[in-house]
């Protein structure tokens, strides 16, 4: 779980990405899953798109993948929204340390 402040940290980096993960209408499917898991593993912060023909909320969407990527929701907005994962082999984002009191 991901402190208040990392959370804040991770936003500010997520603020100029371009999605790179896009779901149309057949929504969420294990390609979007695989293409998630790459993103985590290349960027560990990946910004997905739902396009406009697609039905999916993005809140719930997130929380989705987030639970079967074991990732961390960052942040929704419109139609966009932000997971981070730590990569195992390719880490390069450094949190800030969390403190006491923290979460």
């Amino acid at each position: 779980m991901i402190t208040s402040k990392q959370r804040a940290y991770l936003r500010a980096l997520a603020h100029d990405l371009e999605p790179t993960v896009y779901i149309g209408r057949q929504g969420l499917t294990e390609n979007i899953i695989k293409e998630m898991e790459t993103g985590f593993e290349v960027r560990e912060l990946v910004k997905v798109k739902i396009q406009e023909g697609c039905e999916l909320d993005p809140k719930e969407t997130a929380n989705k993948i987030a639970e079967r990527t074991g990732a961390e929701f960052v942040q929704a907005i419109g139609r966009k929204f932000v997971l981070y994962r730590e990569s195992s082999d390719n880490k390069t984002i450094e949190l800030p340390k969390p403190k006491k009191g923290d979460m």
